[in-house]
């Protein structure tokens, strides 16, 4: 049974984000905000708690997830080779709605990428995103909280009516700033491309 929880970005509730945390680091799936659109996540480096993501979304395990980090140590831990152009869109950027494809460090499981030998990270600017990826002590590989097709969800209201029984904790911190999906830059071309 999918447990819905409810938090108020502007004055977190710790103990349910450790909670949630917890559900990470125990191999299970939570759905949460962003400053773009709710994202469904598990630990990146466990394959099995990420393919409970495929799973649930219906989605093809041939695409692939965006990694998301709350420090540059998690970026670390993900991607190899960072060139200069990456770091400057970083400075700028980050936290913040843009995604950078990456090389792939060999912890990274296949899962994750589909495959590829790259990676898409992020660090997203919602502070509730923030504080459970901080707290999980992980990076968190999540695409959006929907059924795969659907409109990428804004409300908890969204995930619950597509998710509802098929992910573990849902967190509801009201409607998403953006409400499109991040801007996806691969920096390993030349010119980087969208």
């Amino acid at each position: 049974m999918t447990k819905i929880v409810r938090v108020d970005p502007l004055n977190i509730d710790v103990n349910v984000i450790e909670m949630c945390a917890n559900v990470i680091k125990s191999g299970g799936i939570v759905a949460f905000p962003t400053e773009t659109v709710y994202g469904l996540g598990a630990d990146t480096f466990n394959p099995r708690a990420v393919l409970k993501i495929f799973k649930a979304k219906n989605r093809p395990p041939d695409n692939p997830l965006i990694i998301h980090i709350a420090s540059l140590d998690q970026l670390h831990s993900v991607a190899v080779d960072i060139p200069e152009i990456a770091w400057k869109l970083i400075e700028r950027v980050w936290p913040g709605p843009l995604t950078l494809v990456l090389r792939r460090k060999s912890s990274v499981p296949r899962e994750v990428t589909g495959g590829l030998d790259t990676v898409a990270v992020r660090m997203p600017a919602h502070p509730v995103a923030l504080k459970l990826i901080e707290l999980s002590r992980t990076p968190i590989a999540a695409p959006s909280a929907n059924l795969s097709g659907r409109p990428s969800p804004t409300t908890a209201k969204h995930v619950i009516d597509d998710l509802y029984g098929r992910v573990d904790v849902i967190i509801d911190s009201g409607r998403t700033l953006f409400g499109v999906e991040s801007t996806i830059i691969n920096v390993l071309t030349d010119p980087p491309t969208l």
